[in-house]
């Protein structure tokens, strides 16, 4: 917290990347709730619309690095890091599975953007195009992501096969977040459940 709070410049930007499954929302959400200048950012809002998904054959493959609109997310970003103007956003509704256009708004008065997303830090353009003033990154083995990620889509209510087929594709993505993300600034390594340790 206080490597953010002393981050310089009238508009900082922090991304928290991380696999699905790694709590880089919830991590984000506290860092925000305890910072009174910042605001969120989640890349969920770049979402493909189920129907193009589905017309391009990638709907099974939702949340996947090629099922997002990386080049407005990325156009985005160069927004976010001017200092001093409203920048509207959209947002995904989980309960609607659909991405809501206008739905956030950095204020002028929020120096600090904490973006969070699996795909902050990959190094394929255009993600690594953009420039974070700091880069957390959240890493959890993949045995702690499978439990995790096993309980998120069972509480969702979907039946084994559901179940089965959304950890593929979410383990799927966590490796391509493992082996090509760049280096973070900040690497916070979970060894088992809720007991975080910081790598330096």
């Amino acid at each position: 917290m206080r490597r953010i709070r002393g981050l310089e410049g009238r508009r900082v930007l922090v991304a928290v990347a991380g696999a699905p499954g790694s709590g880089k929302s919830t991590l984000a959400a506290a860092l925000v709730a305890r910072l009174a200048d910042a605001v969120l950012v989640p890349m969920d809002g770049f979402h493909l619309d189920d129907r193009l998904l589905a017309a391009r054959g990638l709907l099974a493959r939702k949340g996947a690095v090629e099922t997002f609109d990386a080049e407005g997310f990325a156009a985005l970003a160069g927004r976010l890091a001017q200092p001093g103007r409203e920048v509207v956003f959209p947002l995904f509704d989980r309960a609607r599975e659909i991405a809501i256009a206008g739905a956030g708004v950095v204020e002028p008065a929020h120096r600090i953007v904490v973006v969070e997303g699996n795909y902050l830090l990959l190094d394929a353009a255009p993600w690594n195009g953009v420039r974070y003033d700091l880069a957390i990154a959240l890493r959890v083995p993949e045995a702690e992501l499978r439990r995790r990620l096993e309980a998120r889509w069972q509480g969702l209510g979907k039946d084994a096969g559901a179940v089965r087929a959304h950890l593929a594709n979410d383990l799927a993505n966590a490796r391509r977040v493992a082996e090509g993300s760049r280096a973070a600034d900040l690497a916070l390594v979970v060894e088992e459940a809720h007991q975080p340790e910081r790598e330096a």
